[in-house]
């Protein structure tokens, strides 16, 4: 398996685990772990993880801030790897 394709996924995983992890702390009323950890994966192959963990847990779906921050790392991501790529 390409290396590329084990990061990604170790990162989706991550990602999906963070959001269920923050959203027990967050019930909990404990100390969060912060969006930009919560964004990190993404940064990794990670955006699938994110959003999957947002609808299973009901988490983050209504902050905004957070969805915007995530679509810009999304972009940023898919920008460098396309670029990435094609000078391969």
């Amino acid at each position: 398996m390409n290396i590329f394709i084990q990061v990604a996924l170790a990162a989706n995983v991550i990602a999906f685990m963070q959001m269920g992890v923050d959203k027990r702390l967050a019930v909990k009323q404990r100390t969060r772990i912060s969006e930009a950890q919560l964004i990190a994966p993404t940064f990794f192959g990670g955006f699938i993880g994110v959003p999957l963990g947002m609808l299973a847990f009901r988490h983050k779906t209504s902050k905004r801030s957070f969805q915007l921050k995530f679509a810009g790392a999304t972009i940023l991501f898919l920008a460098g790897a396309g670029y990435f790529w094609m000078n391969r």
